[in-house]
Protein backbone atom coordinates (compact mmCIF):
# COMPACT_ATOMS: atom_id res chain seq x y z
CA UNK A 1 0.00 0.00 0.00
CA UNK A 2 0.92 3.97 -0.68
CA UNK A 3 0.36 6.62 1.81
CA UNK A 4 -0.30 9.86 -0.49
CA UNK A 5 -0.05 13.10 1.83
CA UNK A 6 -1.01 16.40 0.27
CA UNK A 7 -1.01 19.34 2.60
CA UNK A 8 -3.04 22.29 1.65
CA UNK A 9 -3.10 25.59 3.06
CA UNK A 10 -6.20 25.10 5.04
CA UNK A 11 -6.23 20.92 5.27
CA UNK A 12 -4.18 18.05 4.56
CA UNK A 13 -5.59 14.92 2.55
CA UNK A 14 -5.01 11.57 3.15
CA UNK A 15 -5.29 8.59 0.87
CA UNK A 16 -4.11 4.99 0.97
CA UNK A 17 -4.09 3.00 -2.03
CA UNK A 18 -3.77 -0.59 -2.27
CA UNK A 19 -2.65 -0.63 -6.61
CA UNK A 20 -4.41 2.01 -8.18
CA UNK A 21 -7.22 1.80 -6.57
CA UNK A 22 -7.82 4.51 -3.21
CA UNK A 23 -8.67 2.15 -0.31
CA UNK A 24 -9.10 4.68 2.59
CA UNK A 25 -8.54 8.91 2.64
CA UNK A 26 -8.57 11.31 5.87
CA UNK A 27 -9.04 14.84 5.63
CA UNK A 28 -7.44 16.95 8.90
CA UNK A 29 -6.83 20.37 9.75
CA UNK A 30 -3.15 21.82 8.88
CA UNK A 31 -1.86 23.28 12.28
CA UNK A 32 1.21 24.95 11.97
CA UNK A 33 2.11 24.76 15.58
CA UNK A 34 1.10 20.54 15.70
CA UNK A 35 4.14 18.29 16.43
CA UNK A 36 4.80 15.08 14.48
CA UNK A 37 3.34 12.86 17.31
CA UNK A 38 -0.11 14.92 17.41
CA UNK A 39 0.17 14.21 13.01
CA UNK A 40 1.17 10.48 14.04
CA UNK A 41 -1.29 9.99 16.85
CA UNK A 42 -4.01 10.95 14.23
CA UNK A 43 -2.84 8.78 11.14
CA UNK A 44 -2.11 5.67 13.28
CA UNK A 45 -5.83 6.11 14.77
CA UNK A 46 -7.30 6.43 11.65
CA UNK A 47 -5.25 3.69 9.59
CA UNK A 48 -6.51 1.68 12.75
CA UNK A 49 -10.00 2.30 12.43
CA UNK A 50 -9.44 1.11 8.51
CA UNK A 51 -7.38 -2.04 9.59
CA UNK A 52 -4.13 -1.18 8.21
CA UNK A 53 -1.06 -2.12 9.21
CA UNK A 54 2.00 -0.03 9.62
CA UNK A 55 3.44 -3.08 7.60
CA UNK A 56 1.10 -2.86 4.90
CA UNK A 57 2.70 0.76 3.83
CA UNK A 58 5.50 0.34 1.17
CA UNK A 59 5.98 3.94 0.25
CA UNK A 60 4.59 7.57 1.25
CA UNK A 61 4.59 10.30 -0.97
CA UNK A 62 4.05 13.80 0.11
CA UNK A 63 3.30 17.57 -1.49
CA UNK A 64 3.10 20.55 0.22
CA UNK A 65 2.17 24.06 -0.20
CA UNK A 66 3.07 24.84 3.57
CA UNK A 67 6.79 24.96 3.81
CA UNK A 68 6.63 25.06 7.26
CA UNK A 69 5.21 21.81 8.10
CA UNK A 70 7.62 19.60 5.49
CA UNK A 71 10.19 18.75 8.54
CA UNK A 72 7.57 17.52 11.27
CA UNK A 73 5.05 15.38 8.27
CA UNK A 74 8.60 14.10 6.97
CA UNK A 75 9.57 13.00 10.67
CA UNK A 76 6.01 11.64 11.40
CA UNK A 77 6.12 9.47 8.12
CA UNK A 78 9.25 7.98 9.80
CA UNK A 79 8.44 7.23 13.14
CA UNK A 80 4.98 6.31 12.53
CA UNK A 81 4.70 5.03 8.80
CA UNK A 82 8.43 3.66 8.55
CA UNK A 83 9.40 5.82 5.20
CA UNK A 84 11.11 8.89 4.45
CA UNK A 85 8.42 10.44 1.89
CA UNK A 86 8.97 11.10 -1.31
CA UNK A 87 8.51 14.57 -1.40
CA UNK A 88 7.01 16.90 -5.19
CA UNK A 89 9.23 19.30 -5.99
CA UNK A 90 12.38 19.86 -8.13
CA UNK A 91 14.14 16.85 -8.87
CA UNK A 92 11.23 14.58 -9.15
CA UNK A 93 10.26 13.30 -12.77
CA UNK A 94 6.47 14.17 -13.52
CA UNK A 95 6.24 13.21 -17.19
CA UNK A 96 5.03 16.60 -17.58
CA UNK A 97 6.63 19.58 -19.11
CA UNK A 98 6.18 22.78 -17.21
CA UNK A 99 5.83 25.87 -20.08
CA UNK A 100 5.43 28.45 -17.75
CA UNK A 101 8.31 31.98 -16.99
CA UNK A 102 9.94 30.27 -13.47
CA UNK A 103 8.45 26.96 -13.38
CA UNK A 104 10.10 26.46 -9.58
CA UNK A 105 7.63 28.99 -8.45
CA UNK A 106 4.24 26.68 -9.66
CA UNK A 107 3.06 24.96 -6.63
CA UNK A 108 3.32 21.17 -5.90
CA UNK A 109 -0.50 21.17 -5.74
CA UNK A 110 -0.82 22.48 -8.63
CA UNK A 111 1.91 20.02 -10.37
CA UNK A 112 0.08 17.09 -9.04
CA UNK A 113 -3.23 18.04 -10.28
CA UNK A 114 -1.98 18.56 -13.59
CA UNK A 115 -0.13 15.42 -13.58
CA UNK A 116 -3.03 13.59 -12.98
CA UNK A 117 -5.63 15.55 -15.14
CA UNK A 118 -2.84 15.02 -17.99
CA UNK A 119 -3.17 11.17 -17.12
CA UNK A 120 -6.87 10.83 -16.79
CA UNK A 121 -8.69 13.08 -19.32
CA UNK A 122 -5.69 14.46 -21.40
CA UNK A 123 -5.46 11.85 -24.20
CA UNK A 124 -5.61 14.29 -27.50
CA UNK A 125 -7.03 17.29 -26.01
CA UNK A 126 -6.19 20.32 -23.66
CA UNK A 127 -7.27 20.45 -20.06
CA UNK A 128 -8.68 23.06 -17.95
CA UNK A 129 -8.24 21.52 -14.31
CA UNK A 130 -9.77 23.72 -12.01
CA UNK A 131 -9.06 23.20 -8.01
CA UNK A 132 -11.55 25.01 -5.44
CA UNK A 133 -9.68 25.21 -2.53
CA UNK A 134 -7.92 27.97 -0.34
CA UNK A 135 -7.27 29.72 -3.25
CA UNK A 136 -8.81 28.80 -7.15
CA UNK A 137 -6.32 27.93 -9.20
CA UNK A 138 -6.72 26.92 -13.18
CA UNK A 139 -3.73 25.05 -14.87
CA UNK A 140 -3.98 24.53 -18.46
CA UNK A 141 -2.70 21.56 -20.21
CA UNK A 142 -2.19 21.69 -23.44
CA UNK A 143 -2.47 18.45 -26.08
CA UNK A 144 1.16 18.22 -26.18
CA UNK A 145 0.94 17.27 -22.73
CA UNK A 146 2.47 20.89 -21.45
CA UNK A 147 1.35 22.59 -18.52
CA UNK A 148 1.09 26.38 -20.48
CA UNK A 149 -0.11 28.47 -17.74
CA UNK A 150 -3.31 28.96 -15.80
CA UNK A 151 -5.07 31.62 -13.66
CA UNK A 152 -5.11 32.09 -9.23
CA UNK A 153 -8.27 33.55 -7.84
CA UNK A 154 -9.07 33.46 -4.31
CA UNK A 155 -11.03 30.82 -2.84
CA UNK A 156 -14.86 30.84 -2.33
CA UNK A 157 -14.09 30.34 1.89
CA UNK A 158 -11.67 32.95 1.98
CA UNK A 159 -13.49 35.70 0.27
CA UNK A 160 -16.32 34.62 3.20
CA UNK A 161 -13.97 35.13 5.70
CA UNK A 162 -13.00 38.51 4.01
CA UNK A 163 -16.45 39.54 3.52
CA UNK A 164 -17.64 38.90 7.23
CA UNK A 165 -14.27 40.09 8.67
CA UNK A 166 -14.46 42.86 6.60
CA UNK A 167 -17.92 44.22 7.94
CA UNK A 168 -19.15 45.09 10.96
CA UNK A 169 -22.97 43.53 10.15
CA UNK A 170 -22.45 40.81 8.08
CA UNK A 171 -23.02 37.08 9.66
CA UNK A 172 -20.63 34.03 8.86
CA UNK A 173 -22.85 31.60 7.00
CA UNK A 174 -22.93 28.64 5.44
CA UNK A 175 -21.79 28.40 1.68
CA UNK A 176 -25.45 26.78 -0.29
CA UNK A 177 -26.26 27.82 -3.20
CA UNK A 178 -29.87 30.00 -2.70
CA UNK A 179 -32.79 29.15 -4.92
CA UNK A 180 -32.83 32.57 -6.60
CA UNK A 181 -30.23 35.20 -7.66
CA UNK A 182 -32.94 37.61 -6.27
CA UNK A 183 -32.51 37.21 -2.92
CA UNK A 184 -34.58 38.58 -0.06
CA UNK A 185 -32.70 38.48 3.23
CA UNK A 186 -28.82 39.02 4.00
CA UNK A 187 -27.88 35.48 4.33
CA UNK A 188 -29.03 34.79 0.89
CA UNK A 189 -27.59 38.10 -0.29
CA UNK A 190 -24.55 36.73 0.69
CA UNK A 191 -24.70 33.15 -0.43
CA UNK A 192 -25.73 34.68 -4.33
CA UNK A 193 -22.93 36.99 -3.78
CA UNK A 194 -20.42 34.11 -3.61
CA UNK A 195 -21.37 31.35 -5.37
CA UNK A 196 -23.60 32.30 -8.13
CA UNK A 197 -20.61 35.08 -8.52
CA UNK A 198 -17.83 32.51 -8.58
CA UNK A 199 -19.51 30.41 -11.55
CA UNK A 200 -19.40 33.72 -13.35
CA UNK A 201 -15.85 34.00 -12.94
CA UNK A 202 -15.70 30.35 -13.68
CA UNK A 203 -17.61 30.50 -16.92
CA UNK A 204 -15.64 33.55 -17.92
CA UNK A 205 -12.34 32.68 -17.32
CA UNK A 206 -12.92 29.23 -18.86
CA UNK A 207 -14.42 30.63 -22.29
CA UNK A 208 -11.31 33.61 -22.36
CA UNK A 209 -8.66 30.48 -22.24
CA UNK A 210 -10.81 28.48 -24.83
CA UNK A 211 -10.38 31.35 -26.95
CA UNK A 212 -6.52 31.93 -26.52
CA UNK A 213 -6.26 27.91 -26.83
CA UNK A 214 -8.09 28.82 -30.42
CA UNK A 215 -10.27 25.39 -30.28
CA UNK A 216 -12.90 23.45 -28.58
CA UNK A 217 -10.90 20.59 -28.17
CA UNK A 218 -10.67 20.85 -24.15
CA UNK A 219 -12.12 18.91 -21.06
CA UNK A 220 -12.39 21.27 -18.45
CA UNK A 221 -12.19 19.22 -14.88
CA UNK A 222 -12.71 20.38 -11.07
CA UNK A 223 -12.00 19.10 -7.90
CA UNK A 224 -11.88 20.72 -4.79
CA UNK A 225 -14.61 20.89 -1.79
CA UNK A 226 -17.64 23.05 -3.97
CA UNK A 227 -16.71 22.01 -6.98
CA UNK A 228 -20.06 20.18 -7.65
CA UNK A 229 -22.10 23.15 -6.43
CA UNK A 230 -20.16 25.80 -8.55
CA UNK A 231 -20.23 23.08 -11.44
CA UNK A 232 -24.28 22.93 -11.31
CA UNK A 233 -24.38 26.80 -12.16
CA UNK A 234 -21.99 26.70 -14.95
CA UNK A 235 -21.84 24.94 -18.56
CA UNK A 236 -18.49 25.19 -18.61
CA UNK A 237 -17.02 21.95 -16.25
CA UNK A 238 -17.59 19.21 -17.66
CA UNK A 239 -15.83 16.63 -14.94
CA UNK A 240 -16.09 16.71 -11.34
CA UNK A 241 -12.69 14.69 -10.38
CA UNK A 242 -12.55 14.56 -6.05
CA UNK A 243 -9.82 12.40 -5.71
CA UNK A 244 -7.61 14.38 -8.79
CA UNK A 245 -4.43 15.51 -6.07
CA UNK A 246 -4.44 12.07 -4.54
CA UNK A 247 -4.66 9.89 -7.70
CA UNK A 248 -1.89 12.36 -9.09
CA UNK A 249 0.01 12.30 -6.05
CA UNK A 250 -0.07 8.12 -6.57
CA UNK A 251 0.67 8.37 -9.94
CA UNK A 252 3.78 10.39 -9.28
CA UNK A 253 5.13 7.65 -7.11
CA UNK A 254 4.76 5.19 -9.65
CA UNK A 255 6.60 6.96 -11.95
CA UNK A 256 9.57 7.83 -9.21
CA UNK A 257 9.43 4.46 -8.01
CA UNK A 258 9.61 2.59 -11.70
CA UNK A 259 12.12 4.96 -12.98
CA UNK A 260 14.46 4.01 -9.47
CA UNK A 261 13.71 0.15 -9.93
Amino acid sequence: MIFCIDIGNTNIKYGVYSGDKLVASFRVASVKASTSDEYGTVVRDLLANEKIAKSQIKGVILSSVIPQLNYTISHMCEYYLGHTPLIVGPGIKTGINIKVDSPREVGADRIVNSVSALRKYGKGRNVICIDFGTATTFNVISDKGELIGGVISPGIKGSLDSLVNGTAKLPNIELEMPKSIICKNTVTNMQAGLLYGFAGLVTHIVEKMKQELGTDNVVVVATGGLSETIARETPCIDIIDRNLTLDGLKILYDINRVDND
